[in-house]
């Protein structure tokens, strides 16, 4: 019967999404306070009101992530999408610190910000597995490396998932929330349900799929445009110019392999390569060499272009 209330065709997928479990996030703690780790501590406290530790190895990465978020909220304020007062308090939520104990030993959350290295990621979740309550869901916000390796060096593989924000935080909208192998729902629907507190649309990629979805569509064509730049066929600008004219990108992928880091473009292509075999995800020489030379775009002053220390393309 149509009125059977057991009937399964009369339960629809959001609701059976809502009547999973959640747990309750009020204090998030943030491992990296460089380009990614500085704007989602931002973020967690700017639009989540968490409490927020960022955690990092040294001082000085702190306190130029510190002044990275003030920058940022004063942005805001100017824009007049913030108050003097409401910044200082997004600033008074977040609590620095370099003591991994301190950052982590009571957090509900972890977002892993570290740089896009796979051992030094899986040495982080043996670490931080240890120190945290049974409770507390930890999540990467890789871009490319497996969930279910950073899971199994845990002792609570169904408490680990992806949190993959894009560059800027502040900005970009999406949250990839990334299944691993033995991910349970409960932990899938809290992140879902803090990335949206957090002002983001979200995507489920249901599979432990090297480079998620985004950069497996994105490290292709960037390695294209890297290609076309090494066997001169245009300048980067011209190159950026088509793409952004003919396809309709904000951003022309040199200046985005620039502003996200071409070191992390490598990282991310080489372990697409390596976990997949396909060989669309060969890097490039040239972006090898760039790499090598310390040319790693926005963030060392000097990639594709050259940039300002306020983070914008010189303009020659």
């Amino acid at each position: 019967m149509d009125g059977d209330p057991f009937n399964a065709k009369a339960y629809e997928l959001p609701l059976l999404i809502r009547l999973v479990s959640q747990m309750e996030i009020r204090k998030i703690a943030v491992l990296g306070a460089g380009l990614m780790g500085h704007g989602i501590a931002q973020v967690a406290s700017q639009f989540g009101e968490y409490e927020v530790y960022m955690r990092d190895v040294e001082q000085r990465f702190i306190d130029k992530g510190v002044a990275m978020i003030k920058d940022s909220l004063t942005k805001f304020v100017k824009r007049g999408a913030l108050t003097e007062d409401q910044a200082n308090r997004v600033i008074q939520r977040i609590h620095t610190t370099t003591n991994m104990q301190e950052a982590v030993g009571d957090a509900d959350l972890v977002v892993e910000a570290a740089p896009e290295n796979m051992e030094l990621k899986k040495r982080l979740f043996q670490e931080i597995d240890k120190l945290v309550p049974e409770r507390t869901i930890l999540a990467s916000n890789t871009s490319s490396i497996s969930i279910t390796l950073l899971a199994a060096q845990t002792t609570r593989p169904e408490k680990v998932c992806g949190m993959h924000f894009f560059n800027p935080p502040q900005v970009m909208r999406l949250v990839e929330i990334v299944r691993g192998q033995l991910t349970s729902s409960e932990t899938v629907e809290t992140v879902r349900n803090v990335s949206q507190r957090l002002g983001k649309e979200t995507v489920l990629v249901k599979k432990d799929s090297p480079g998620f979805i985004v950069n497996r569509v994105l490290i292709p064509a960037l390695n294209e445009a890297i290609t076309l730049l090494q066997e001169g066929v245009a300048d980067p600008a011209d190159i950026d110019k088509a793409i952004k004219l003919g396809l309709n990108w904000p951003m022309g992928p040199l200046t985005l392999s620039d502003y996200v880091g071409n070191d992390t473009s490598l990282a991310v292509a080489e372990v697409l390569l390596n976990e997949s075999g396909d060989t669309k995800y060969r890097p490039p020489y040239l972006l090898k060499t760039m790499v090598r030379a310390g040319l790693n775009g926005r963030k060392s002053g000097r990639g594709f272009y050259e940039w300002t220390e306020k983070g914008e393309i010189k303009q020659k």
